[in-house]
Formats: structure tokens, sequence, C-alpha cells
């Protein structure tokens, strides 16, 4: 899904050890390891953790940037609802479509949009990969850029 060579690039230019990556993310080595290795999809609040620890924009990781830009720490569950309503309003999608181009169902975006819920990892990858919005901007990471080249 992602760039996990990107990670493992990082992490060692940093002299880290999966070790250290994993106790800082709250999860055994093993876990880190399948996610460094591409087995396993890092749950979103883990990447966004991930991304914080190694001081890197989500972009990067993605592979859908070659660019590293400062990044807000966290996310915000409120301007990240607001913002997936923004996109897809502004590319005139309906719930019904983005639906089916995901493989999910109706109240499941809903509770995104709604901010009940932060979007699943696969669903953001597929979102900013087809319509090259940038995942930093849709969490609230950052302000700009909004989309990417």
């Amino acid at each position: 899904m992602f760039n996990t060579d990107r990670i493992k690039e990082i992490r060692l230019s940093k002299n880290l050890t999966q070790n250290e990556v994993a106790k800082q993310l709250h999860v055994t080595r093993s876990s880190y390891a399948m996610w460094e290795s591409n087995n396993n999809i890092i749950p979103l609040k883990r990447l966004i953790a991930l991304s914080d620890f190694l001081e890197v924009n989500l972009d990067y990781l993605f592979g859908f940037s070659n660019k590293l830009y400062s990044i807000k720490k966290g996310y915000n569950l409120e301007v990240c609802a607001q913002r997936l309503k923004e996109f897809r309003k502004e590319n005139k999608i309906t719930q019904v479509q983005l639906c089916k181009f995901l493989h999910i169902d109706q109240p499941t975006w809903s509770i995104y949009e709604t901010g009940k819920n932060l979007i699943g990892t696969p669903f953001l990858y597929d979102i900013c990969k087809k319509y090259h919005i940038s995942a930093d901007y849709l969490l609230g990471k950052i302000d700009s850029p909004k989309y990417l080249k």
C-alpha cells in the first residue's frame, strides 16, 4: 500500500532499531516489523504516531510526494471530518459514489464525515492516490498544499 522502503530508510537514517520504534508506538517489535515489511496495514492512528516520531509527512511515507515538509503533530478529528466532506463536495462526488469506489457502506463513510471515527488507512490511501489530495491536509496536519502534483 505505501512505501515501506521509505519507513525503513528513515528509521535507519535516524539510527533507530525496530524495537525502539515499536516501543515509541506502544506495539510489539513483531507488529512493527509486519508493518515495515508491508505484511500488515498500519492502523492510521499508529501511522500518524510513526510520522510524528520520525518527523516525516504522511504524503512522503505513502509515496505521493518526494518532498519532506513540516507537519503538525497528531491529527484533528473535527478538521479531518470537515475536510473529507469538503473534498467530496468539491469533486462533486456523492457519498454513494465514494462508498462504491472504497467498497464500504454509506453508514461507515458517514461516521468519517461526521467525525465520529478516524478514516481507515486503506480508504485514506485510496482517496489520496486517486484524487491527488494530500493525506496530511485531510488529517489537518498541514493547511497547504491541498493537492499534490
